[in-house]
């Protein structure tokens, strides 16, 4: 059971990585990745993978150290709720990716290649991206021009 739920909670985020990459600008797209609500599902494999861990995961979170950790990881569910843990926060950064290179006028031909960085290495994805947001500045709301007054 657990290996099957290793499995799900990739292929439970796998569909809105899709619409990103490859339907950016599609209008389902926008509002699913605007959505946070798009890893409860990947949350609720989490506590399943958790809660029979949880004196292990307790003592890993409460008291960082690298051996208990290591002994949280050695366990099946341990290591398969870090990974769901993984998969949904590099989920939500995932969608904030999307949303500001759409704010920002990023095309998308250079931001999916970007996003499936960011689904293998999270980390390298996300500082590429901030150095190119850093490039890119946010549009403003357009100023209206006065009209002139008729009389």
């Amino acid at each position: 059971m657990t290996g099957f739920l290793f499995e799900l909670s990739f292929y439970l985020a796998a569909p809105v990585w899709l619409l990103m990459i490859f339907a950016p600008r599609w209008h389902w797209t926008e509002r699913i990745a605007a959505s946070p609500l798009t890893v409860v599902p990947i949350l609720a494999v989490y506590l399943a993978l958790a809660l029979p861990v949880f004196p292990e995961l307790w003592a890993a979170v409460s008291s960082p150290d690298l051996d208990r950790f290591r002994e949280l990881t050695a366990l099946a569910n341990g290591a398969a709720a870090v990974w769901a843990q993984v998969i949904a926060w590099d989920l939500l950064v995932g969608q904030w990716m999307y949303r500001e290179a759409r704010l920002r006028g990023i095309s998308p031909l250079l931001m999916g290649p970007l996003l499936v960085l960011t689904i293998l290495l999270s980390p390298f994805g996300v500082l590429v991206f901030l150095a190119l947001r850093a490039t890119r500045r946010k549009p403003t709301p357009a100023t209206p021009t006065p009209t002139p007054d008729p009389a």
